[in-house]
This record gives C-alpha cells, structure tokens and sequence, in this order.
C-alpha cells in the first residue's frame, strides 16, 4: 500500500464504526499560551477533554500534523541520522469523549492492524501499565484482558508508570496506555532474541506504533487522583512508522512518504541515495525539514527572528546548512521540492495546493539570504574549531562566537548546531558580554596589536626539542605584540628544544641566554604558521647575539609523563570499554592530563580501576618508546596507528610506540614508560553526548594526592580517638548519628503533637469556627507540621493561623479546613494579600500557604488581615 492508501484506509476504518473524520489542526498554534506547535494529535481536542467545551461528535478520528522540536519532546538533533526521528510527522489517531473505552480501543486497533492492514500478528507486542503502589494503582487488567484475546501472554508486557501512565500535565486528565510494538527484524534475528526483551528499548527495528491512552482519571493540585465522569480514548500511531512496517523498510526515510522527494533531491544534485552516509543523512534532513518549512507556511507562519518564526527559520537554515556542506548546493533549491512535495501530499492537506506558489517564494528567499552569510561564516567557523581541538579544548569563545554573529551575519544558533556536531559549546556568558559591548567591540575589532617582524637573521627555524632540552641558536626575527592592555614580545629562534602549543600540549617554557651572559625569561611556545614563536616579557639588550635557548626540563618531563600516559590510557580505555572508544581531545600540562573520548554512558568505578590497573602495569614494565619521525602514513595504519584528535597528517608521520600501543603523534613523550611513575583517574564525567572526559594525575602529582589522602585519613583517625580500624570507628559513629537523629525525630514529633492538641483545646471560637493561634520565634518547619497535625486532629470548621519568626524574619502560614475551602475561601490568594503587611510575598495551596517577608513591624497587622479576610 502507498502511503496515501495507508492514510485513507485508516480513515475508512473508524468512519466505518461511527467516526466523524476532522481535517488536522493547524501545526502552529495561536490561540494557546502554553504550545507554540501541535505536538500530538490530541492538541485539538484538549479543551473538550478538560471540559471546558462540549464535544461535537463522541467519535472523532485524523490524521494530523505535528511538530516536535523543543521542549520535552526535542527531536531535531536525531533527524536524518537515525530511521524513525522527525520534525514533523503525521500522527493517525481515534478518540472517544465518554462513549467507547478500553475493549472497543484494542479490539479496533487489532482488528485495523492485523485483519485490514495484515500486519503479521505473530510481531506485535502490547504493553498495559504494571501499577504504581505509591498512588494505590493497580495493574491495568482490563486492558491485559482485552489484549489476551488477540495475543499470547508471552506478547502482553508489563509497561512501568513512565511509559505507559498517560498524563496531560502535573493536574488534569491521565490513565494508563498501552502501547502496540512491531518487530520488524529478519526471522533469523528475531529466532535469536526474543523480541519482548526489545520493547522499549531503543531498537530501531523494534519499535513502537500506536498508543491507546485510557484517560480515566483527573489529577488533583495535592496529587490525588479522582475518577473522571466521562472516560477519553486518545489514539495516537506514527504514520512514517506505519507505512515502514507495511512496506517492509528499514527506516521510515525508504518510504514513498520521503523517497519521491529524495529522488528529486538526487537529480537535482547529481549524487546518488544510498552511495554515502554524510550525503544520505544531507538528503534525509533537508526531506524532512522541507515539510515542515512548508506546512509551517501553509499555516501562516513565516520565518521570523521571534518565537514559532526563529524555529521555522532555524529548521529552514539547518536544512540549507547540510545541503551547502554535503550536497554541493551553493545556490537556492529547496524551494524547487516544493512541487513533489504538493503532488504527494496536496490531496491529504489541500492548504499545500492552495499556498504552494507562496510557499516557494518565502523559501527561496530565505534561502538566498542565508545563503550569502554562510561560504565564510562556516569557513571561519571550521578554522575555530580546528584550532580549539588543537589545543585540546571543547569551548569555542564567545568573542569568536560573536565575531562570527556581527560581522558576518552568522547566526547563533547555527554556530552551536555546528560545534555541536563536533561535541564543542561556546562560552555563551561572553557571547552575550560581547552582545552588550556591540558599538565598542567594533571600534577594537582587533583584539591583539602586533608591529611588524624586525629581521635578525635569515634562515628557517629547526626543532630539536625531540631529542635536546637546550640548544645553540639565533633570533631570526621579532615584533612587539599589546594585547589586553599588556605588553610583550614574540621570538623566533633559529634552533629551539621549544615545543610549541599543539595537539592538546601546553607550549614549553624556559630560558634565552646570551653568549654575554643576559637571561630572559620564555613564559610560553605557541604555533604560529607551523613556527615556533617564543613569548617573553622582554627582549635582549643585543638581539643579534648568539644565545642558548633552553626548556624547563622539570616542567617538560611533568608534561611527557603525561602526554605518554593518554597514549596507554587511550589503548586501555579500548580493551576495557571496546573499540568504539576513540579520543574525541585532550589536555597535558605538567600539573595533570585531561582526555576526552567516545562513549556512550559513565565509566563504572570498577571500569576505572581496571584501567588504571593495566595502564599501571605498562608502565612498572618500564616499556621503551619507538619512535618513527618520517614513516609514510600508510605504513603507519597498517601498523594500526591511532590518529590523535585535532592532529594534521602529511604523506610522511611521526609514530609513537609503547608495546601495543602505536599513535599518531607530535607531541613530546618519555623515553620509557616507567618515567610516568604511575597514573590515578581523578575523575570521570559527561562532557557532551556521548563524549566522556578523564582527567588524571601522573608521578609526582599522584606522590602528593597520595599525601594528602594520607594526612586527611590520619586527621580523621585523631578525630575518632586514633582508632584502628577508621572504617569501622566512621560508621559507627554515623549510626550513632542516625539514632540520636531518629530519636530527635520522634521527640519533635510527639512535640508537635502536643502542641496542636494544646492549641486545639486553647482555640478561640470566631462565628462557629475554631481558631488556632501560633506567634513568637519558631522554625518554619515546626510551624508547617503543627499545621499539619491540627488539620489532622480538627479536620472540620477549623483554622491555624501562624504569625511567627525566624531568624529575625516574619513568617505567615495559614491552613484552612476543607469544609471552610469549599465555602470559598483560598489560603494562598488570604495569605498572599496579608504578606503585602510584612513587605513579602508567597502563596501555596486553597487550603495551605505561606509567606515570608522583612518587616517584622507589620506582622501583627498581618495577623489581623487574615482575620478579616476570613470574614471572623
């Protein structure tokens, strides 16, 4: 079946039982302050299901368009690189407003999927909701009946309150659901693992289709839950997953749903579907992005720089950006897609036909004007990112960020999309520093001044810091350099043991010594044009001297320590964890190592300790180096090199060999690998999605952690009276803790409880109501208990009200019976007005609210305001 079949088809069936079949709602939404876009099919129908209007029909079914891209549901980043994400998707759905529940719902939906679609019932799953003994919900046997009727019990699992407890939001209408999955795997897959052990799970190939929510229930605003008077049936089925299932395709984006587009994508490109990931993943994206920037217009909604505007243009400019990078497209063509797109879907959706030359005017001029600000904006972008990833960073400047934004009208949003993709983030704090500094950083664009080189000596600059910690040499050329107000000089030496900034390794430094004996100080080494340029705070009385140029061998052998151990932490990192384990960036000082790396969830602590076990075990084996400087690369892969992050290769490469351990890499290392000493993790975390970081300590650094643990233990030891066994002394003393704690507990509240009796005995009678008082110093939280237990001990005709202070702070609290509540009364609208006395604010619920404020003078008055608000 095509997939127009498929949606009228679907339609048919429920008109058949009595449906009244209603045209989708628009995708954009202007009359709801909480949505900005149709997110699910129910959308249209959320005023009838919170009763706030009568339904028109009982029965209703659709197809409708939605779109997801912010907020809860935020897909963007998945589209086009997985098989079933969109921005926007059509949703096939069936509702009843207090007529049909549970049985006609599955029994409907099995009969439409497997007797008219014939689907093979043998690969679908149902989930119904397992209860949550927290809020007293039982099993939802009901619907594991109904569903045993159709399938075995080996199909029929249980679905946890996540996933199948419906809830429109934190009150309202909610229920269970259950969800019908498809496994669409081959028979030998499916004959190896069962797919119930799938469902849920994120298998692509296991996947959910349709959910049947049984709205019964209403939330209350204290968390109970209440029966609703009339029961909702919301049915909600992917369509692009749908039409996948009965296609027999792998990813929704082999559909006719998406393949005529695709196709036309193809011939207007040249490139061909299915020869290249990148170029597949460009084609998928603008194929599902062109539909949404269409129906968004067909909708009234056009690009703009605020709200629903800023997202559709977002989407637009995402789109233009993958077909620029990866199909070769550096004029205009999405609007060209248009007239595939209306002849596909213009009969389902007749507001494509009827807006279809509107529609490709907007697109194409908006993508005509991105596309003049992207060729040098993304050129600039690629450089930034490739030198942060240089020097082992993840952050690109916010200055850099805005460079990017004012002169060259590079959006913002795109900037974070792009460094995104290469698990990086900008400093968005001085992104928007440099926003308010506008006119001022356009008179200082530049933000170093530097004069011109002063000529030395001819020649061109050697490194032999590989192999010598100092070396003869000469200036070659220098210039004075003002940046950030502050003064210095850039050198470049003829001969240099100076390594300089690169692949993630601090620059050296050190000392230049004249042949007359003159030292300077060399405070950092960056890379300038593949040079060596030498920073110093001042320049030689006699430029032209001979001089020594010599590193801190101390500060060098700390830095190849580390740099050494990220290479057998990579390689232990891979046998711990597996191959997909690939350095993703780093950072080697002399004072510790950071190493950022590919993974998909937090490393175990045993995970690290293994790691650290067989990487310190490496270097008590004291593994000499091997060193290649001039290897043809091919002859490097094949000895299975691992490429550094951030490194450029050149037909002829540096490899470094420790044992297994074979890299890529220009950095300085130790000559074997018992110089590290020995590694510690320090610690472990998520930098970006799936790239964790480590950062570690070697030698030196590890001898002074090890100090101070041991310090802080024997500290802790003199705490607990020297004991011998500090674990054991520790918890003890924390169960001590603990019982004195509980016993504290328990007095306060056999306190409390005294004294809400004692204010229910002592409470005054206002207009047949009892009146609690509470004044003078007391704790918030002892205020807000004795509330609690009055409610508790005088449920009806009751009210406690509390002027007290805490830490020189006034404090009102107010609690209300229910009986007094359904009067009218509101203890957080009384409690608000009366805080207005204390210069304070607050609120809370109808029949419990606080407030706290700063003038203590006022609290009495305070006092006597909720009494008058309560009419005593």
């Amino acid at each position: 079946m095509t997939s127009n079949e498929i949606r009228e088809s679907f339609k048919t069936f429920f008109r058949e039982r009595g449906h009244q079949i209603v045209p989708s709602a628009p995708m954009v939404i202007k009359d709801d302050p909480t949505l900005m876009f149709t997110n699910a099919g129910m959308n249209q129908f959320k005023d009838i299901i919170l009763g706030n209007r009568p339904a028109t029909h009982k029965r209703v079914a659709d197809s409708q368009k939605c779109l997801r891209v912010s907020g809860k549901h935020n897909d963007l980043e998945e589209v086009g690189h997985d098989t079933y994400h969109h921005t926007m998707f059509e949703m096939l759905g069936n509702w009843s407003f207090g007529d049909y529940f549970k049985k006609e719902a599955i029994d409907w939906a099995w009969e439409y999927l497997v007797d008219v679609l014939k689907l093979d019932k043998d690969r679908l799953y149902a989930t119904v909701f397992e209860g949550y003994k927290p809020e007293g919900l039982e099993r939802d046997n009901e619907a594991a009946g109904y569903w045993e009727q159709h399938l075995p019990a080996s199909h029929i699992i249980n679905g946890n309150r996540h996933d199948n407890f419906w809830e429109m939001g934190d009150t309202g209408p909610c229920g269970p659901c259950s969800e019908i999955h498809i496994d669409l795997r081959s028979d030998e897959e499916r004959a190896l693992v069962d797919g119930a052990s799938l469902v849920n799970k994120d298998n692509p190939q296991v996947i959910e289709i349709w959910n049947l929510v049984f709205m019964q229930y209403n939330r209350k605003a204290d968390g109970s839950l209440e029966p609703l008077p009339a029961k909702v049936i919301d049915t909600g089925m992917g369509f692009e997953r749908l039409c996948m299932a009965l296609q027999g395709k792998k990813s929704n984006y082999d559909t006719d749903v998406f393949t005529p587009v695709i196709s036309v994508i193809s011939d207007i490109t040249g490139l061909k579907y299915g020869d290249n990931e990148k170029i597949d993943v460009a084609m998928r994206v603008v194929a599902d992005h062109l539909r949404t920037i269409a129906f968004s217009i067909a909708d009234s909604q056009l690009p703009s720089n605020a709200k629903a505007g800023y997202v559709i243009r977002r989407i637009l400019r995402r789109a233009v950006r993958y077909a620029y990078t990866f199909l070769n497209r550096k004029d205009a063509f999405l609007y060209l897609l248009v007239d595939k797109l209306v002849e596909q879907m213009g009969d389902s959706y007749p507001e494509l036909k009827a807006q279809s030359d509107l529609i490709k005017k907007v697109i194409k001029e908006e993508e005509e004007s991105f596309l003049r600000t992207l060729d040098n904006g993304i050129k600039l972008l690629d450089s930034l990112i490739e030198k942060a990833k240089a020097d082992g960073k993840n952050e690109i400047s916010g200055k850099d960020a805005f460079i990017l934004y004012d002169t060259y009208g590079f959006p913002l949003d795109l900037t974070e999309l792009i460094l995104r993709e290469n698990g990086m983030t900008l400093d968005q704090k001085e992104f928007d520093e440099e926003m308010e500094k506008q006119k001022a950083r356009a008179r200082n664009a530049a933000a170093m001044e530097t004069g011109d080189w002063i000529v030395v000596n001819p020649g061109e600059q050697v490194f032999v810091g590989y192999d010598e910690s100092s070396a003869p040499t000469k200036i070659l050329r220098y210039r004075k350099v003002k940046q950030k107000g502050k003064e210095f000089f850039q050198i470049i030496l003829s001969k240099t043991p100076f390594y300089a900034e690169m692949g993630g390794q601090v620059g050296d430094r050190g000392t230049l010594t004249s042949a007359s004996g003159e030292t300077i100080e060399i405070f950092d080494t960056k890379k300038e044009n593949n040079i060596g340029v030498h920073l110093a705070h001042k320049l030689p009385s006699d430029p032209t001297e001979d001089f020594t140029a010599s590193i801190n061998e101390a500060a060098r052998a700390a830095i190849s320590a580390n740099h050494s151990a990220t290479h057998l932490l990579h390689e232990a990192l891979r046998e711990v964890l597996g191959s997909h384990v690939e350095q993703k960036g780093s950072y080697v000082s002399p004072d510790s190592l950071r190493f950022d790396f590919s993974h998909f969830q937090k490393v175990s602590p045993e995970e690290i300790r293994k790691v650290e076990h067989i990487v310190n075990a490496r270097i008590r084996k004291a593994i000499p180096l091997e060193e290649a400087r001039e290897m043809p690369i091919e002859k490097a892969r094949e000895l299975g090199a691992m490429a550094l992050f951030g490194e450029k290769y050149g037909d002829k490469v540096r490899v470094v060999k420790y044992g297994t351990s074979v890299e890529l890499c220009g950095g300085t290392h130790v000559a074997n690998t018992g110089n590290i000493g020995m590694v510690r993790i320090v610690s472990e975390s998520s930098i970006a999605a799936g790239i964790r970081r480590i950062e570690a300590l070697t030698a030196a650094g590890v001898e002074d952690m090890l100090d101070n643990l041991q310090d802080t233990m024997n500290d802790v030891s003199s705490f607990l009276g020297n004991a011998a066994n500090v674990k054991v002394a520790v918890e003890k003393a924390i169960k001590e803790n603990s019982d004195l704690k509980k016993q504290v507990e328990d007095f306060m509240e056999e306190r409390t409880r005294h004294l809400a009796l004692e204010l229910i005995s002592n409470a005054s009678t206002m207009n047949g109501i009892k009146v609690c008082s509470l004044k003078g110093l007391r704790l918030p939280e002892i205020v807000k208990n004795v509330a609690f237990a009055i409610r508790k001990n005088s449920p009806e005709h009751t009210i406690f009200i509390g002027a007290t202070i805490n830490a020189d702070k006034p404090l009102l609290t107010l609690m209300i019976s229910d009986d007094i509540v359904k009067e009218g009364f509101n203890a957080s609208n009384i409690v608000r007005e009366a805080a207005k006395l204390i210069k304070g604010g607050g609120g809370g619920q109808p029949f419990f609210a606080q407030a706290g404020g700063k003038d203590l003078d006022g609290l009495s008055a305070a006092y006597d305001k909720i009494i008058a608000l309560l009419h005593l």
